[in-house]
C-alpha cells in the first residue's frame, strides 16, 4: 500500500473540491494512484447525485453568456439559497453558460452531454458539483437568441434573466428594454401578440361588470366604453403599452419608435418559476415523532 501523505491529500482535494476525508478514502482504495482516486471521486459524485435526483430544488440562478449578438440564458437550481450563493455552485454555473453558448445547445437537455472546456460533460461536472455542495443540482431551462441585430441580456440579482432582440435603436436601448421586462414581466410584445380568446373573455368580464343603466345605453356608445376598458387592459400586458420604466413619460412602444427601433423577441428566466417548493413543518413533524 503507496502511503497517502498529506501533500498528497491536498493535491487531490485541489484537482476535485471533494472533502479532506473523501480524497483520503478515495487514495486509500486506489493505492495512492491521484488519477484513478480522481475518477473514483466522479463516480462517487454520481452515485450521490442519484440519490438526491428526487429532491425538490426551486432556488438557484440564472447565468448568462455573451458574445457579440449571440446570447443565452441558463436555470440553474440548487435546493436552497445557501448553496446558490457557493462559490462551487457558482462557478459551475458560469461554465454551463459559457459551454451552453459555445456549443450552441438547443435546450437542457441537449445541454446535458456537451463537454464544458475541462473535458467533463455538463451532466458530469454536475454530478461532481452535487458531491461538494451536497444537494440536488439541476440544469433547468436555457433561451437563447443569435441574430445579426442588437442583442441585450439582463441579469437582475442572479434570480431573473432576459434576452431582448432589437432592429433598429442601439444596445443602451435594448438593455434599457431588458431592465424593462425584468422588472414588468409583459406576457406579450403587441398588441397583435394578445391571443382572441383573452380579449373575448376580457370583454365578457368588462359587460359583466357594468350596471343595467349602462348596459342600457346605445350600441356604439356601449362599445366605446368596452374598448376603452379592453384597450387599458391590452396595454397593461403588453410591453409596448406598458410605461417604460426608465422614463416612465413615455411608452415602451413610443420610447422604441423614437429610436426607428422595433422589438423582435425576448426571453425571460425567473429562477424557480413554476415549481412547487416543500414547506416544511418541523414543528408537526417533531410531534409526530413524540408520538411514535
Amino acid at each position: 500500500m503507496a502511503e497517502i501523505t498529506a501533500s498528497l491529500v491536498k493535491e487531490l482535494r485541489e484537482r476535485t473540491g471533494a472533502g479532506m476525508m473523501e480524497c483520503k478514502k478515495a487514495l486509500t482504495e486506489n493505492n495512492g494512484d491521484i488519477d484513478a482516486a480522481a475518477e473514483w471521486l466522479r463516480k462517487s459524485g454520481l452515485a450521490k447525485a442519484d440519490k438526491k435526483a428526487d429532491r425538490v430544488a426551486a432556488e438557484g440562478r440564472i447565468a448568462v453568456a455573451q458574445e457579440g449578438n449571440k446570447a443565452v440564458l441558463v436555470e440553474i437550481n440548487s435546493e436552497t439559497d445557501f448553496v446558490a450563493k457557493d462559490d462551487n455552485f457558482l462557478a459551475f454555473t458560469d461554465t454551463v453558460a459559457k459551454t451552453a453558448l459555445s456549443s450552441g445547445a438547443a435546450d437542457a437537455e441537449a445541454l446535458k452531454s456537451v463537454q464544458t472546456a475541462d473535458g467533463a460533460t455538463v451532466e458530469e461536472t454536475r454530478a461532481a458539483v452535487i458531491a461538494k455542495v451536497g444537494e440536488n443540482v439541476q440544469v433547468r431551462r436555457l433561451v437563447s437568441i443569435d441574430s445579426t441585430n442588437n442583442v441585450a441580456a439582463y441579469v437582475h440579482g442572479g434570480r431573473i434573466g432576459v434576452l431582448v432582440e432589437l432592429q433598429g435603436g442601439d444596445m443602451e436601448l435594448a438593455r434599457g428594454i431588458a431592465m424593462h421586462v425584468a422588472a414588468m414581466n409583459p406576457p406579450y410584445i403587441k398588441a397583435a401578440d394578445v391571443p382572441t380568446d383573452f380579449v373575448e373573455k376580457e370583454k365578457e368580464i368588462e359587460l359583466a361588470k357594468m350596471s343595467e343603466k349602462d348596459k342600457q345605453k346605445p350600441a356604439d356608445i356601449l362599445e366605446k366604453i368596452i374598448s376603452g376598458k379592453i384597450n387599458k387592459i391590452v396595454n397593461e400586458v403588453t410591453l409596448y403599452g406598458q410605461p417604460y420604466v426608465l422614463n416612465t413619460d413615455q411608452t415602451v412602444e413610443q420610447a422604441v419608435k423614437a429610436a426607428g427601433a422595433e422589438v423582435l423577441s425576448v426571453k425571460r428566466l425567473a429562477v424557480g418559476e413554476g415549481i412547487e417548493k416543500v414547506v416544511e413543518d418541523y414543528a408537526a413533524e417533531v410531534a409526530k415523532a413524540m408520538q411514535v
